[in-house]
This record gives structure tokens, sequence and C-alpha cells, in this order.
């Protein structure tokens, strides 16, 4: 993770540069930019998208999206999926998701990278969880666990064969082996 900034920027002016790759973040008047996802990151990212629009998109109940600049509050951040509830998401006059979203995901999901540090993901995610989140996952493939964040509440570590939670109404069963099998390429 790189801040490319040493003076304070206001979130008005960040919001005008242009964007990068891989993405940066805005969080206490600093551009933040995220690592490169690698491969297992990619993967997981993917996966999780998949499984939870296979369900949504069919009941219109949920909508994963990776990648995506949330700004709210006073940040500006690019979760690695944000999951919107469907009736809280502003689809334009065609029907469509608009480029631009200016609020807080319902769930939002962060995958540790190598060279990420642990709090920076936390922080992202307490920050979404004091905006109206309802649920966070931060997502540590190198020790194969999920920390998961509810509001209000102390987090919960996930390991094994965990059922992990969920957004209410999601009917998607998912146990923290089962997230981290996606990796597996074979079988």
């Amino acid at each position: 993770m790189t801040i490319a900034t040493q003076q304070p920027i206001t979130l008005e002016a960040f919001l005008k540069l242009p964007e990068t790759k891989p993405a940066s973040e805005y969080i206490n008047g600093a551009i933040i930019q995220k690592p490169m996802p690698k491969g297992k990151h990619s993967q997981l990212q993917l996966r999780l998208c998949n499984a939870v629009n296979e369900i949504g998109v069919a009941q219109q109940t949920v909508y994963a999206l990776p990648e995506l600049r949330c700004t709210f509050g006073t940040r500006s951040l690019v979760p690695d999926v944000a999951v919107f509830q469907w009736s809280r998401i502003p689809f334009d006059a065609d029907e469509e998701i608009p480029n631009d979203l200016l609020m807080h995901p319902d769930w939002v999901i962060e995958i540790l990278s190598p060279e990420q540090a642990s709090n920076h993901g936390t922080g992202n995610i307490l920050h979404c969880l004091h905006h109206g989140c309802s649920l966070g996952w931060l997502i540590d493939p190198g020790d194969r666990s999920i920390l998961a964040f509810l509001p209000k509440q102390e987090p919960v570590l996930y390991e094994g064969n965990d059922l992990l939670p969920v957004l209410a109404g999601v009917p998607l069963e998912l146990t923290v082996q089962q997230v981290f099998n996606w990796l597996k390429m074979s079988g």
C-alpha cells in the first residue's frame, strides 16, 4: 500500500483527480493506493461476487460489485467487494446501475494481499459500519480465516467449517473452508 500524497487534500479535490491503476482511496486527507490484486485475491473476489449474485440477482435482493468506488462520510473507498441491498441501488431511468455510488455498501468484503496491513482493511470496514453498513468480512488467505464485523459487536474470527454470517434475507450458506476451496483449481 502506497501513500500517494504528503500534503492533505480535500475529498472534493480527490474526487476530481483521474483514477489510478490500481485504485487509490481517500482516507483522512491522504491518498492511499491499493496494492495490485494478485491471483488468490482475484480468485476469491470473483467467486464471492459470483456466489452472491447467483442468488441476489435472481431474487433481486442484493448485488455484489468488485472494486467499486464508494464515497460516503469522510472517505472514498474501493472495497474488494461491495454488496448492496437491491432496494437501495439508485438505478437510473434505463434501469442501469449508475457510475457513481455516493453511498455505503450494506456488506463490505476486504481480502488481504500479502503486502497489505490488516489494519487498513479493518479501518475501512469499521468506517463502513459507522455509516450504516450491516456486515463486514476481512478475509486472510494467509491463515485461511475470516474476521466478521457486525455493528456494535466485537469482531468474530471464523475458521474451518464455521458457517459465515451473511446479510439478513440472503439465503447463502458458506463456510470458511468452502470459501478457501475456491482457490483450488482442480476437482
